[in-house]
C-alpha cells in the first residue's frame, strides 16, 4: 500500500502547485483510490471476480469521465476521434491494463521494475518532445515503485499484492491516456513502453481463451514464469525485462514520441520480437506440456 499512498497523496500537491489539471488529479484520484481498496479486500478475503469487474469498469468509468474518454488516435497521420466508441475501448483498455499488471506480478521485482522503466522512459520522452507537464506524476510514480523495488528486488522481502500490482497496471494505463490527449503519439509512446507487459498477457489470455481454459483461474502459464523456471532465477528475467525496455522498447518509443516514426509502424516493429520471444517461451501452455518442451530441449 505504500505505493499507492505515496501517489494519491502526492496528486493534490502537484495539484496546488499547478503542476497537474484539476480533471487529471481528480480523475487519478478517485479511481486509484477504488482500485486499491478493491484490491486490498481481495488480498485479505476473497472478493468474487463479478464484483471486483464490476468495481475494476466502475473505477476506468470514473477515470475516463474526468478524461474526456479515449484520446483521438493518430493511424499514419491521419488523427481519428472514435467517440462515444472511445468510451467503450477506454473502459477496456484500462480494465486490461489493470488485471495484465496482475497477471504479470508473478516474480521478483518484475512489477516494480517495469513501471520504474516505463515512467522514466516517459519522463524522457515527454522532455524530448517538449512536452514538460506529463512528467510530474510519472516521477511521482517512479518515487513509489522505486522505494518499494528496494525490498522486492530478487530475493524479495516484501510483496506488492493485488492492491498494488492493479493500481499500478490501472493508473500507468491513465497516465498513458492522459498523453495521448496532449499529443496523440504520445498514446503510441506509451503502448510501446509497456510492451513487454502488454504482449506476454495479451498472447496468453489468448492462448488460453482458444484452448477453452477459464482464464479468470490461477495459473503459471505466462512467458515470463517459464523463463523464471528454465533459468532458475527471478533476478535474471527480471534483469532482462529491464534490458528489454532499455535497449529495445525505450528507443522505438522515443522515435515515435518525437514524430520521427508513426505509432502504428514503432508499435509493430517493437512488438512483433517481443511475440516471438513469447512463443519462444511458451506462454499460454499449460504447465503439463511446457514441462515436456523443457525437458526435451525444444523451444531453448
Amino acid at each position: 500500500m505504500a505505493i499507492v499512498v505515496v501517489f494519491l497523496l502526492a496528486l493534490p500537491v502537484l495539484g496546488s502547485l499547478n503542476l497537474l489539471g484539476p480533471s487529471a488529479m481528480y480523475g487519478m484520484l478517485g479511481s486509484g483510490l477504488l482500485v486499491a481498496l478493491i484490491g486490498f479486500a481481495d488480498d485479505h478475503g476473497h472478493i468474487a471476480a463479478r464484483w471486483r469487474l464490476l468495481g475494476h469498469f466502475t473505477a476506468a468509468g470514473w477515470a475516463l469521465f474526468w478524461l474526456n474518454g479515449l484520446p483521438a488516435l493518430q493511424f499514419f497521420g491521419v488523427v481519428i476521434d472514435l467517440g462515444w466508441f472511445g468510451y467503450i475501448l477506454g473502459l477496456v483498455f484500462l480494465v486490461w491494463m489493470l488485471n495484465l499488471y496482475n497477471f504479470m506480478d508473478g516474480i521478483d521485482g518484475l512489477a516494480s521494475a517495469e513501471a520504474i522503466c516505463v515512467c522514466l522512459g516517459g519522463c524522457v520522452i515527454s522532455g524530448l518532445s517538449g512536452h514538460f507537464e506529463l512528467m510530474w506524476t510519472a516521477l511521482v510514480l517512479t518515487a513509489g515503485a522505486g522505494g518499494f523495488l528496494c525490498w522486492n528486488f530478487p530475493p524479495a522481502r516484501i510483496f506488492m499484492g493485488d492492491a498494488g500490482s492493479g493500481f499500478l497496471g490501472f493508473t500507468l494505463g491513465v497516465l498513458v491516456l492522459q498523453a495521448g490527449w496532449i499529443d496523440p503519439a504520445m498514446f503510441w509512446s506509451g503502448l510501446i513502453l509497456l510492451g513487454v507487459f502488454i504482449v506476454d498477457a495479451t498472447w496468453t489470455l489468448l492462448r488460453r481463451l482458444a484452448r477453452g481454459d477459464k482464464v479468470y483461474q490461477a495459473h503459471r502459464s505466462h512467458a515470463y514464469q517459464f523463463a523464471a523456471r528454465h533459468f532458475n532465477s527471478h533476478k535474471i528475467v527480471t534483469l532482462a525485462v529491464i534490458g528489454i525496455n532499455i535497449f529495445w522498447l525505450f528507443p522505438i518509443s522515443a522515435l515515435v514520441g518525437i514524430g520521427s516514426l508513426d505509432g502504428l509502424y514503432g508499435l509493430l516493429i517493437a512488438y512483433i520480437p517481443i511475440g516471438l520471444l513469447a512463443i519462444k517461451y511458451c506462454a499460454g501452455i499449460p504447465e503439463p506440456v511446457r514441462e515436456n518442451i523443457s525437458s526435451s530441449g525444444e523451444g531453448e
